[in-house]
Protein backbone atom coordinates (compact mmCIF):
# COMPACT_ATOMS: atom_id res chain seq x y z
CA UNK A 1 0.00 0.00 0.00
CA UNK A 2 1.33 3.45 -0.94
CA UNK A 3 1.81 6.05 1.79
CA UNK A 4 0.74 9.53 0.74
CA UNK A 5 2.75 12.53 1.88
CA UNK A 6 -0.06 13.39 4.29
CA UNK A 7 0.08 9.93 5.83
CA UNK A 8 3.88 10.00 5.88
CA UNK A 9 3.91 13.27 7.77
CA UNK A 10 1.44 11.91 10.33
CA UNK A 11 3.60 8.81 10.71
CA UNK A 12 6.71 10.92 11.16
CA UNK A 13 4.99 13.03 13.79
CA UNK A 14 3.82 9.94 15.63
CA UNK A 15 7.37 8.60 15.72
CA UNK A 16 8.39 11.56 17.88
CA UNK A 17 6.02 10.45 20.61
CA UNK A 18 6.90 7.50 22.77
CA UNK A 19 4.99 4.56 22.06
CA UNK A 20 -2.15 5.92 -0.71
CA UNK A 21 -9.42 7.01 -31.43
CA UNK A 22 -12.57 6.24 -32.73
CA UNK A 23 -14.03 2.86 -33.49
CA UNK A 24 -17.63 2.36 -34.51
CA UNK A 25 -20.36 -0.20 -34.92
CA UNK A 26 -23.70 0.02 -36.67
CA UNK A 27 -26.30 1.39 -34.27
CA UNK A 28 -29.76 2.84 -34.20
CA UNK A 29 -30.67 6.06 -32.43
CA UNK A 30 -31.73 4.20 -29.28
CA UNK A 31 -28.37 2.47 -28.82
CA UNK A 32 -29.36 -0.85 -30.39
CA UNK A 33 -27.04 -2.49 -32.90
CA UNK A 34 -28.16 -3.74 -36.28
CA UNK A 35 -27.81 -7.27 -34.89
CA UNK A 36 -30.23 -6.55 -32.05
CA UNK A 37 -27.65 -6.06 -29.30
CA UNK A 38 -26.70 -2.90 -27.44
CA UNK A 39 -24.08 -0.34 -28.40
CA UNK A 40 -22.42 1.79 -25.75
CA UNK A 41 -20.63 5.05 -26.48
CA UNK A 42 -17.38 5.11 -24.52
CA UNK A 43 -15.66 8.50 -24.36
CA UNK A 44 -12.27 8.72 -22.67
CA UNK A 45 -9.01 10.59 -22.41
CA UNK A 46 -6.17 9.46 -24.63
CA UNK A 47 -4.03 7.09 -22.59
CA UNK A 48 -6.25 4.11 -21.67
CA UNK A 49 -7.18 3.25 -25.27
CA UNK A 50 -5.16 0.03 -25.44
CA UNK A 51 -6.43 -1.10 -22.04
CA UNK A 52 -10.04 -0.57 -23.10
CA UNK A 53 -9.51 -2.55 -26.30
CA UNK A 54 -8.85 -5.57 -24.11
CA UNK A 55 -11.34 -4.76 -21.35
CA UNK A 56 -14.31 -4.16 -23.66
CA UNK A 57 -13.59 -7.41 -25.49
CA UNK A 58 -13.41 -9.29 -22.19
CA UNK A 59 -16.62 -7.67 -20.95
CA UNK A 60 -18.44 -8.87 -24.07
CA UNK A 61 -17.60 -12.43 -23.01
CA UNK A 62 -19.39 -12.06 -19.67
CA UNK A 63 -23.12 -12.70 -19.15
CA UNK A 64 -23.64 -8.98 -18.43
CA UNK A 65 -21.78 -7.98 -21.58
CA UNK A 66 -23.31 -10.46 -24.01
CA UNK A 67 -24.39 -8.66 -27.18
CA UNK A 68 -22.79 -5.36 -26.11
CA UNK A 69 -20.68 -3.48 -28.64
CA UNK A 70 -18.76 -0.26 -28.12
CA UNK A 71 -18.29 2.91 -30.12
CA UNK A 72 -15.22 4.61 -28.68
CA UNK A 73 -13.68 8.06 -28.75
CA UNK A 74 -10.31 9.06 -27.26
CA UNK A 75 -8.61 12.43 -26.97
CA UNK A 76 -7.42 15.15 -24.59
CA UNK A 77 -9.45 14.90 -21.39
CA UNK A 78 -10.76 18.47 -21.33
CA UNK A 79 -11.66 18.39 -25.03
CA UNK A 80 -13.52 15.11 -24.58
CA UNK A 81 -15.48 16.42 -21.61
CA UNK A 82 -16.45 19.60 -23.45
CA UNK A 83 -17.50 17.54 -26.48
CA UNK A 84 -19.89 15.48 -24.36
CA UNK A 85 -21.20 18.66 -22.75
CA UNK A 86 -21.78 19.96 -26.27
CA UNK A 87 -23.78 16.94 -27.40
CA UNK A 88 -21.38 14.10 -28.27
CA UNK A 89 -23.03 10.78 -27.48
CA UNK A 90 -21.68 9.09 -24.35
CA UNK A 91 -22.92 6.29 -22.11
CA UNK A 92 -19.69 5.89 -20.18
CA UNK A 93 -16.94 8.47 -19.68
CA UNK A 94 -13.43 8.13 -18.28
CA UNK A 95 -11.43 11.32 -17.96
CA UNK A 96 -8.08 12.29 -16.54
CA UNK A 97 -9.46 14.86 -14.11
CA UNK A 98 -12.33 15.03 -11.66
CA UNK A 99 -13.25 18.45 -13.03
CA UNK A 100 -13.96 16.98 -16.44
CA UNK A 101 -16.61 14.77 -14.83
CA UNK A 102 -18.05 17.52 -12.64
CA UNK A 103 -18.47 19.65 -15.78
CA UNK A 104 -20.97 17.00 -16.90
CA UNK A 105 -22.57 16.91 -13.46
CA UNK A 106 -23.13 20.66 -13.71
CA UNK A 107 -24.63 20.14 -17.18
CA UNK A 108 -27.05 17.53 -15.83
CA UNK A 109 -25.42 14.76 -17.84
CA UNK A 110 -23.90 12.80 -14.93
CA UNK A 111 -25.51 12.18 -11.55
CA UNK A 112 -24.24 14.03 -8.50
CA UNK A 113 -23.59 10.69 -6.77
CA UNK A 114 -21.15 9.47 -9.44
CA UNK A 115 -18.30 9.29 -6.90
CA UNK A 116 -20.27 7.98 -3.92
CA UNK A 117 -19.06 4.38 -4.14
CA UNK A 118 -16.22 2.58 -2.42
CA UNK A 119 -13.65 3.69 -5.01
CA UNK A 120 -15.01 7.26 -5.38
CA UNK A 121 -15.46 6.77 -9.12
CA UNK A 122 -11.76 6.04 -9.69
CA UNK A 123 -11.16 3.06 -11.98
CA UNK A 124 -7.34 3.06 -12.21
CA UNK A 125 -4.33 4.76 -10.65
CA UNK A 126 -0.90 5.78 -11.85
CA UNK A 127 1.92 8.12 -10.81
CA UNK A 128 3.87 10.87 -12.56
CA UNK A 129 7.24 9.73 -13.92
CA UNK A 130 10.20 11.22 -15.76
CA UNK A 131 10.95 9.53 -19.09
CA UNK A 132 14.46 9.71 -20.54
CA UNK A 133 16.30 8.60 -23.62
CA UNK A 134 17.65 5.01 -23.50
CA UNK A 135 20.44 4.67 -20.97
CA UNK A 136 19.51 8.04 -19.41
CA UNK A 137 22.43 9.84 -21.11
CA UNK A 138 21.96 13.05 -19.11
CA UNK A 139 22.00 11.16 -15.81
CA UNK A 140 18.59 12.48 -14.75
CA UNK A 141 17.83 11.48 -11.15
CA UNK A 142 14.84 13.65 -10.30
CA UNK A 143 13.00 16.94 -10.58
CA UNK A 144 15.96 19.24 -9.99
CA UNK A 145 17.92 17.81 -12.91
CA UNK A 146 15.25 18.57 -15.51
CA UNK A 147 15.34 22.33 -14.88
CA UNK A 148 19.09 22.57 -15.40
CA UNK A 149 19.99 24.87 -18.33
CA UNK A 150 19.83 23.10 -21.67
CA UNK A 151 17.62 20.18 -20.64
CA UNK A 152 14.71 19.99 -23.10
CA UNK A 153 11.36 19.04 -21.56
CA UNK A 154 8.31 17.60 -23.32
CA UNK A 155 5.03 17.61 -21.37
CA UNK A 156 1.42 17.97 -22.52
CA UNK A 157 -0.30 21.35 -22.41
CA UNK A 158 -2.16 22.10 -19.14
CA UNK A 159 -4.75 24.04 -21.13
CA UNK A 160 -6.15 20.89 -22.76
CA UNK A 161 -4.58 17.84 -21.16
CA UNK A 162 -5.46 16.37 -17.81
CA UNK A 163 -2.14 14.54 -17.81
CA UNK A 164 -0.34 17.87 -17.96
CA UNK A 165 -2.06 19.06 -14.81
CA UNK A 166 -1.00 15.99 -12.86
CA UNK A 167 2.56 16.53 -14.16
CA UNK A 168 2.70 20.17 -13.14
CA UNK A 169 1.29 19.53 -9.68
CA UNK A 170 3.86 16.77 -9.13
CA UNK A 171 6.67 19.14 -10.13
CA UNK A 172 5.28 21.96 -8.00
CA UNK A 173 4.80 19.61 -5.05
CA UNK A 174 8.45 18.62 -5.24
CA UNK A 175 9.58 22.25 -5.41
CA UNK A 176 7.38 23.21 -2.48
CA UNK A 177 8.67 20.30 -0.41
CA UNK A 178 12.31 20.98 -1.37
CA UNK A 179 12.00 24.65 -0.41
CA UNK A 180 10.32 24.23 2.94
CA UNK A 181 6.90 25.33 1.72
CA UNK A 182 8.16 28.52 0.04
CA UNK A 183 5.55 29.18 -2.66
CA UNK A 184 7.62 31.85 -4.39
CA UNK A 185 10.52 29.41 -4.77
CA UNK A 186 8.10 26.79 -6.10
CA UNK A 187 6.78 29.32 -8.61
CA UNK A 188 10.33 30.03 -9.77
CA UNK A 189 10.79 26.31 -10.27
CA UNK A 190 7.79 26.33 -12.62
CA UNK A 191 9.30 29.27 -14.52
CA UNK A 192 12.46 27.20 -15.04
CA UNK A 193 10.34 24.18 -15.99
CA UNK A 194 8.43 26.03 -18.71
CA UNK A 195 11.54 27.83 -19.93
CA UNK A 196 13.00 24.38 -20.61
CA UNK A 197 9.84 23.12 -22.34
CA UNK A 198 10.41 22.56 -26.06
CA UNK A 199 7.00 21.00 -26.76
CA UNK A 200 3.62 21.17 -25.00
CA UNK A 201 1.38 18.93 -27.15
CA UNK A 202 -2.38 18.76 -26.73
CA UNK A 203 -2.59 15.41 -24.94
CA UNK A 204 -0.46 12.95 -22.98
CA UNK A 205 -0.52 10.57 -25.94
CA UNK A 206 0.56 13.34 -28.34
CA UNK A 207 3.38 14.25 -25.94
CA UNK A 208 4.60 10.65 -25.96
CA UNK A 209 4.46 10.58 -29.76
CA UNK A 210 6.44 13.81 -29.92
CA UNK A 211 9.09 12.45 -27.57
CA UNK A 212 9.44 9.10 -29.32
CA UNK A 213 9.81 10.93 -32.63
CA UNK A 214 12.95 12.56 -31.25
CA UNK A 215 11.83 15.80 -29.60
CA UNK A 216 13.33 16.69 -26.22
CA UNK A 217 15.58 15.10 -23.62
CA UNK A 218 12.91 14.18 -21.05
CA UNK A 219 9.18 13.58 -21.09
CA UNK A 220 6.93 14.08 -18.07
CA UNK A 221 4.27 11.42 -18.25
CA UNK A 222 2.09 8.80 -16.61
CA UNK A 223 3.89 5.68 -15.42
CA UNK A 224 1.46 3.57 -17.46
CA UNK A 225 2.28 5.51 -20.64
CA UNK A 226 5.99 4.82 -20.20
CA UNK A 227 5.31 1.14 -19.59
CA UNK A 228 2.98 0.88 -22.59
CA UNK A 229 5.56 2.55 -24.82
CA UNK A 230 8.14 -0.03 -23.81
CA UNK A 231 5.63 -2.82 -24.38
CA UNK A 232 5.34 -1.45 -27.92
CA UNK A 233 9.12 -1.57 -28.39
CA UNK A 234 9.70 2.15 -28.02
CA UNK A 235 13.24 2.81 -26.84
CA UNK A 236 13.09 4.83 -23.65
CA UNK A 237 13.78 4.63 -19.94
CA UNK A 238 11.80 6.07 -17.07
CA UNK A 239 12.20 6.74 -13.38
CA UNK A 240 9.71 7.22 -10.57
CA UNK A 241 10.90 10.36 -8.74
CA UNK A 242 11.37 10.23 -4.98
CA UNK A 243 8.51 12.73 -4.76
CA UNK A 244 5.63 12.28 -7.13
CA UNK A 245 1.86 12.54 -7.39
CA UNK A 246 -0.82 9.85 -7.29
CA UNK A 247 -2.86 10.01 -10.50
CA UNK A 248 -6.50 9.00 -10.04
CA UNK A 249 -8.62 8.67 -13.18
CA UNK A 250 -12.40 9.10 -12.70
CA UNK A 251 -15.18 7.39 -14.63
CA UNK A 252 -18.96 7.68 -14.66
CA UNK A 253 -22.12 6.55 -16.40
CA UNK A 254 -24.19 9.30 -17.97
CA UNK A 255 -27.82 10.03 -17.18
CA UNK A 256 -30.17 8.00 -19.36
CA UNK A 257 -27.42 5.62 -20.47
CA UNK A 258 -28.19 2.05 -21.40
CA UNK A 259 -28.30 -0.19 -18.29
CA UNK A 260 -25.35 -2.11 -19.69
CA UNK A 261 -23.20 0.98 -19.14
CA UNK A 262 -23.55 0.58 -15.37
CA UNK A 263 -22.81 -3.12 -15.74
CA UNK A 264 -19.64 -2.18 -17.60
CA UNK A 265 -18.59 0.28 -14.90
CA UNK A 266 -19.22 -2.38 -12.24
CA UNK A 267 -17.15 -4.85 -14.27
CA UNK A 268 -14.16 -2.50 -14.15
CA UNK A 269 -13.77 -3.24 -10.43
CA UNK A 270 -13.57 -7.00 -10.93
CA UNK A 271 -10.23 -8.73 -10.57
CA UNK A 272 -10.29 -9.57 -14.28
CA UNK A 273 -10.66 -5.95 -15.41
CA UNK A 274 -8.22 -4.61 -12.83
CA UNK A 275 -5.70 -7.23 -13.98
CA UNK A 276 -6.13 -5.88 -17.52
CA UNK A 277 -5.44 -2.35 -16.31
CA UNK A 278 -2.37 -3.71 -14.50
CA UNK A 279 -1.10 -5.45 -17.65
CA UNK A 280 -1.26 -2.07 -19.40
CA UNK A 281 0.78 -0.36 -16.68
CA UNK A 282 -1.94 1.04 -14.42
CA UNK A 283 -1.87 0.57 -10.66
CA UNK A 284 -5.01 -1.35 -9.58
CA UNK A 285 -7.51 0.37 -7.29
CA UNK A 286 -8.69 -2.89 -5.71
CA UNK A 287 -6.77 -4.97 -3.20
CA UNK A 288 -5.09 -8.21 -4.13
CA UNK A 289 -4.61 -7.70 -7.87
CA UNK A 290 -0.95 -8.34 -8.63
CA UNK A 291 1.18 -9.76 -11.39
CA UNK A 292 4.15 -9.18 -13.64
CA UNK A 293 4.02 -6.17 -15.93
CA UNK A 294 5.99 -6.32 -19.15
CA UNK A 295 7.77 -3.04 -19.84
CA UNK A 296 8.10 -2.01 -16.20
CA UNK A 297 11.58 -1.35 -14.83
CA UNK A 298 11.15 -4.48 -12.69
CA UNK A 299 8.36 -6.59 -14.23
CA UNK A 300 8.11 -8.74 -11.09
CA UNK A 301 7.77 -5.67 -8.85
CA UNK A 302 6.38 -3.12 -11.29
CA UNK A 303 5.10 -0.39 -9.00
CA UNK A 304 7.75 0.96 -6.59
CA UNK A 305 6.61 2.99 -3.62
CA UNK A 306 7.83 6.61 -3.84
CA UNK A 307 9.42 8.17 -0.79
CA UNK A 308 6.75 10.88 -0.87
CA UNK A 309 3.45 10.45 -2.67
CA UNK A 310 1.40 13.62 -3.00
CA UNK A 311 -2.34 13.50 -3.56
CA UNK A 312 -4.54 16.26 -4.87
CA UNK A 313 -6.92 15.85 -1.94
CA UNK A 314 -4.31 15.98 0.84
CA UNK A 315 -1.71 18.32 -0.63
CA UNK A 316 -3.62 20.65 -2.96
CA UNK A 317 -7.02 20.95 -1.30
CA UNK A 318 -8.92 18.87 -3.87
CA UNK A 319 -9.44 19.49 -7.56
CA UNK A 320 -11.76 22.52 -7.34
CA UNK A 321 -9.21 24.40 -5.23
CA UNK A 322 -6.26 23.20 -7.31
CA UNK A 323 -7.96 24.12 -10.58
CA UNK A 324 -8.70 27.63 -9.36
CA UNK A 325 -5.26 28.25 -7.87
CA UNK A 326 -3.15 26.76 -10.65
CA UNK A 327 -5.14 26.47 -13.87
CA UNK A 328 -7.82 29.20 -13.96
CA UNK A 329 -7.88 30.67 -17.47
CA UNK A 330 -8.89 34.21 -16.57
CA UNK A 331 -12.38 34.05 -18.07
CA UNK A 332 -15.15 36.25 -16.65
CA UNK A 333 -12.62 38.60 -15.12
CA UNK A 334 -11.21 36.01 -12.74
CA UNK A 335 -7.44 36.10 -12.12
CA UNK A 336 -5.21 33.69 -14.00
CA UNK A 337 -4.11 30.57 -12.19
CA UNK A 338 -0.46 30.26 -11.25
CA UNK A 339 0.40 27.86 -14.08
CA UNK A 340 -1.48 29.86 -16.72
CA UNK A 341 0.31 32.97 -15.45
CA UNK A 342 3.73 31.30 -15.72
CA UNK A 343 2.91 30.02 -19.21
CA UNK A 344 2.10 33.55 -20.32
CA UNK A 345 5.20 34.92 -18.63
CA UNK A 346 7.47 32.40 -20.36
CA UNK A 347 5.60 32.46 -23.67
CA UNK A 348 5.10 28.69 -23.48
CA UNK A 349 1.39 28.46 -24.23
CA UNK A 350 1.46 25.03 -25.84
CA UNK A 351 -0.59 23.46 -28.60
Amino acid sequence: MLLTSHQARRLAAASLVPLVALTACSTSSDGATAEGGVSLDLVAYSTPESAYEQITADFAETPEGEGVEFSTSYGPSGDQSRAVEGGQAADYVNFSLEGDVTRLVDAGLVGEDWNAGEHRGIVADSVVVIVTRPGNPLGITGWEDIVEPGVEIVSPNPGSSGGARWNILAAYGHALEANGGDEEAAREYLVDFFNNAVALPGSARDALTSFTSGVGDVLISYENEAILARQNDQELDYLVPDETLLIETPAAVTEGAEPEAQSFLDYLYTDEAQASFLEHGYRPVTEGVTGEVEGANDPADPFPTPQVLFTVADDFGGWPAAAEKFFADGEDGEPLGLVAEVQQETGKLGE
